[in-house]
């Protein structure tokens, strides 16, 4: 059998291209960028009220003048004002231009403002040269880059985007994936199932998985036959550069898709894990590009494959991060078998330490105790006993609990 180490290092060995699409900015959240953006013109491209108030030239109140005339009303958006002499000012509103011949900006805030027809403005407190104005370029200059290819594209940066005008950006294009279910025993979700039957739920759990680098997987069903299996993955080998297969790979019967793989000729480079849940795990590569992730049909173990290494190497493929994370245990864990354990664990964050809880199940088929968990944390081989406080990695599978495992 293959050690966890290895089957991670052999399947980082291996990556697909991904290619480049145009997608409208609306739709790039969480998306890759795949290109500059660089500032079309100044970042601001003016000099910029930032408070609600007045426009003086400070020329008047060094001069010894504290009262000023409004003259008139600027509101952002409008075309610049002029104050033509020093005793002038410009009621101005934020984000406006500031007025031509205007330095300063002086909050209604240390005003006081009377009259009705001809308004005057007088200074309750000191003020400041310069005050209050965002200065043209003083964040940005034009030509400069702003966002990196590789950039994940969150609210910020579709900000950026937004501002340089870009409605269109490229991004990284996810690969093409088909998850392949196997079994007789398998019915649609929306059928109710015979007594020997079980509802297909793994292809849409891993579905699901994808969606967070915006791959929109193609589902398939294979029947236990060796023929319609090889003819099924001879198919899809040729159309897809990922296969993900759930179930078919132990050593039954009718198990046939480590057969029909190698009569396919895909290159096998592991089969079998020294690992519980997930121990038949199959993986390899077809000489079209196209790599094949074949998981076991139990629940359990599909999803603890997906978590442990297909994971980790999508945000490779995609230039993401993927920090090792280590929790503490929060209570004692035992397991006899010289196997690396994936114990299920519920996740808490307390006074800066990341804690695991474990959470007991029924083995790799029962599905409904990954609800109550929120991560799977790896225990070595070669150790029997698990105390409370030691600290292992673990492997996160839940959005509201991603931001502790990173």
């Amino acid at each position: 059998m293959t050690t966890v180490e290895a089957a991670e290092n052999l399947i980082h060995q291996h990556t697909i291209s991904l290619g480049n699409e145009l997608v409208d900015l609306d739709q790039c959240t969480g998306r890759i960028l795949a290109e500059s953006i660089t500032a079309d013109r100044d970042f601001p491209p003016f000099d910029r009220v930032t408070m609600d108030g007045i426009a003086i030239r400070y020329q008047h109140l060094e001069q010894g003048g504290t009262s000023f005339r409004v003259t008139g009303v600027q509101a952002a958006g409008s075309a610049p004002l002029r104050i033509e002499q020093p005793d002038e000012a410009i009621e101005i509103m934020t984000g406006a231009v500031l007025p031509r011949g205007a330095d300063t900006i002086i909050p209604y805030e240390q005003l006081i403002i009377s009259g009705d027809q001809q308004k005057t403005a007088t200074l309750s407190t000191s003020t400041v040269k310069g005050k209050n104005i965002h200065r043209k370029g003083s964040d940005r200059k034009k030509g400069t880059e702003i966002l990196k290819p590789g950039a994940v594209l969150d609210a910020p940066e579709i900000g950026v985007a937004a501002t340089v005008g870009k409605s269109v950006l490229t991004v990284l294009k996810p690969p093409s994936v088909a998850i392949i279910s196997t079994g007789d025993e398998l019915v649609p979700v929306e059928e109710i199932p015979l007594p020997h039957q079980i509802r297909s739920s793994n292809a849409l759990t891993l579905s699901s998985s994808l969606n967070e680098w915006h791959i929109d997987a193609d589902r398939f069903h294979i029947l236990d036959d060796l023929t319609g299996t090889t003819n099924k993955l001879a198919e899809l080998l040729e159309n897809y550069q990922i296969l993900i297969i759930s179930g078919g790979v132990s050593k039954g019967k009718f198990d046939f898709v480590p057969q029909a793989l190698e009569h396919l000729q895909v290159k096998k480079h592991f089969h079998r894990i020294k690992q519980r849940p997930g121990k038949p795990f199959w993986f390899g590569s077809h000489h079209s590009g196209t790599l094949v992730f074949a998981f076991p049909g139990n629940p359990v173990s599909s999803f603890m494959c997906f978590s442990r290494y297909m994971k980790p190497w999508l945000n490779r493929i995609f230039g993401l991060p993927s920090p090792a994370v280590i929790a503490k245990l929060a209570g004692d864990i035992s397991f006899a078998p010289d196997l690396t354990y994936f114990a299920q664990v519920k996740i808490s964050m307390e006074q800066e330490t990341l804690f695991a809880y474990p959470v007991e199940g029924h083995g790799s088929g029962d599905l409904a105790n990954l609800v109550d968990a929120d991560a799977f944390m790896e225990l070595p081989s070669g150790k029997q006993h698990f105390l409370q406080g030691e600290s292992y990695p673990v492997y996160g599978y839940r959005r509201s609990v991603l931001s502790n495992l990173s």
